[in-house]
């Protein structure tokens, strides 16, 4: 029975952990902003195609970019670029949302929900203005293709590096967090904004860096997840949805409320998927309805702007 149940618990497993990552990067704008980010989702579909510019870039780049020089180098060596460049790329198109956003602080949430919404149209299409509608693959290195053997289970190598990426990105994420004085600042900025202010913080750098942070690791979910979920112009609204749906689950505010939440869904999705793939992403949503039933607060059970 373990034997069986093993591959669909891995799955899920780095399921649970990818949607961590994205519900991570939710909550951080969530918890300062009080603004619920629409566009998120839109941004992980970006820092998918970003990566896909750095290790396969289009021939129409000749000009800007010495392309024999870069297509000549290990793809290995053009996936870690796009890791680490395109969700600082991606993180800089953030910056240009938050920016506009600041017209609607301090006024009805409404505004901030369709500024974000019109924005994830806006990038949606824009994606499928230049990379076109049909889906497209992201290279991967030789050490990440293939299977591994794992006890008796023949499994994805790639799901296993996943899980790893996933795991190190939500362990740097808490050491910021809680080690580090940004970290505290942060914090501090999410529970009483109006103290940091009166501390001498500009609150206007902070909630910028912030919002780049969350669709920093969006975007770094996205590349992660590409092999996995496939790479199209409308794979955003797959990844808003559980991202909102975990971090209530979990409790606004929880780093590790949304942590739980989203190994909780993984978990639930995968099983779920394997036995019954039509319940596959109806199951989130029961999970959801049966916690929130019984704490309205989520796992976490924490006050959230959410709260009315």
């Amino acid at each position: 029975m373990i034997g069986a149940l093993a591959p669909h618990l891995l799955n899920g497993l780095a399921l649970g952990l990818l949607f961590a990552l994205i519900a991570l990067g939710f909550m951080l704008v969530v918890g300062l902003m009080e603004t619920i980010n629409l566009a998120h989702g839109s941004f992980f579909a970006l820092g998918m195609y970003v990566a896909l510019v750095i290790v396969a870039p289009p021939s129409a780049l000749a000009g800007l970019v010495p392309l024999d020089a870069w297509r000549a180098l290990p793809v290995g060596w053009r996936y870690a670029t796009a890791l680490a460049l395109a969700p600082l790329v991606v993180g800089a198109v953030g910056m240009l949302l938050e920016l506009m956003l600041r017209r609607t602080y301090g006024r009805d949430p409404l505004y901030g929900l369709l500024l974000t919404f019109g924005a994830a149209l806006v990038l949606e299409e824009a994606i499928r203005a230049v990379f076109g509608s049909t889906e497209k693959q992201l290279p991967l290195p030789d050490a990440l293709s293939g299977a591994v053997l794992v006890g008796d289970l023949i499994y994805a190598k790639y799901r296993l590096w996943a899980c790893a990426f996933a795991a190190a990105a939500i362990a740097a994420l808490w050491l910021f967090l809680e080690k580090t004085p940004y970290g505290a600042i942060i914090k501090a900025g999410a529970h009483d904004s109006e103290m940091v202010r009166a501390l001498g913080i500009d609150l206007a750098k902070l909630r910028l860096a912030v919002f780049a942070l969350g669709v920093a690791l969006a975007a770094f979910a996205g590349i992660v997840m590409s092999p996995i979920w496939g790479m199209r112009p409308h794979v955003g609204v797959d990844a808003v949805v559980p991202a909102f749906l975990i971090i209530v689950l979990g409790g606004v505010g929880s780093f590790w409320g949304a942590v739980v939440a989203a190994l909780m869904v993984g978990l639930i999705v995968g099983l779920a998927g394997a036995y019954a793939s039509e319940w596959s992403l109806l199951s989130m949503y029961l999970l959801f309805i049966a916690v929130v039933t019984l704490r309205a607060r989520g796992l976490a059970g924490k006050k959230s702007v959410l709260d009315t």
